[in-house]
């Protein structure tokens, strides 16, 4: 049994369904098997001493943003509590989701120390170009880099909402680069205005997630390399609008979205 969870919704609609499973004795292969009997990208396990473990269908994931607040808003239902103590890939850490009037959960959580380096020039060569975009274009808009949270991910700027909406990547050929160069995907995103406010794509083909609805670790590792809160739209161009909030505080990012409880 499962319980679906729309993580990361946008004035109460869209966010990314996610499977939320119980611990159990479970073959990794048999949890591959989960996201897509739900419906869902990703499945998350969570074990009775708060461990969480989140799947695609190309294995284990040594975290995922979006399953975490999807963890927290089951958590939360069931207990009545707000905080809960989570533990993902051997480090532990405090959450929260907190029931609103509207009968959404607000989560966040902390996803733990964020790392970035400038790309390799065969990097953002290779993969800009599998996602359509000009390496020259993503220079002009601001600074690319690599990301690193559980694994390294590429941040690809682009100049607006626009340039985001239009990609047509090859997904073929990101697949490749992604496991050529050890990453996990691309988070293509627009500049972000005045307000935090702006949009992007995460393309992760080389996890079996050819475009996320909703990606909050990759939020969080934007908000870590620019240094400034964001509210950041994704899944307009899979028909399920999501919005990842990331606030900067003096230990770190606090990454999060809205959440509801779809079936149990």
């Amino acid at each position: 049994m499962f319980t679906v969870v729309r993580a990361c919704l946008r004035d109460g609609e869209g966010g990314s369904p996610t499977a939320v499973l119980d611990e159990s004795p479970m073959p990794d292969d048999e949890r591959r098997l989960a996201p897509g009997r739900a419906g869902a990208s990703h499945a998350v396990f969570v074990a009775p001493n708060g461990t969480l473990r989140f799947f695609t269908s190309e294995g284990e994931l040594p975290a995922c943003g979006h399953g975490t607040v999807a963890a927290l808003a089951l958590l939360a239902h069931r207990t009545g509590r707000a905080e809960h103590l989570l533990k993902v890939g051997g480090r532990t850490f405090w959450g929260r989701a907190v029931l609103g009037e509207d009968g959404l959960f607000d989560a966040a959580f902390d996803p733990g120390p964020i790392t970035t380096r400038d790309p390799l020039f065969d990097e953002i060569s290779e993969m800009s170009d599998a996602v359509g975009v000009a390496a020259g274009v993503a220079s002009a808009a601001g600074v690319a880099c690599v990301a690193t949270l559980g694994r390294p991910r590429l941040l690809l700027p682009v100049a607006d909402r626009a340039t985001v909406a239009r990609l047509t990547p090859d997904l073929e050929r990101l697949r490749a680069a992604s496991d050529r160069f050890g990453l996990l995907g691309c988070y293509v995103y627009a500049v972000p205005d005045a307000d935090g406010r702006a949009t992007a794509r995460m393309f992760a083909p080389a996890i079996g997630v050819p475009e996320d609805i909703a990606n909050a670790n990759s939020t969080a590792c934007l908000a870590a390399h620019l240094g400034r809160d964001l509210r950041v739209d994704m899944g307009d161009s899979l028909g399920s609008p999501a919005t990842v909030t990331a606030t900067a505080q003096p230990s770190g990012i606090l990454v999060g979205g809205l959440a509801a409880i779809l079936m149990m």
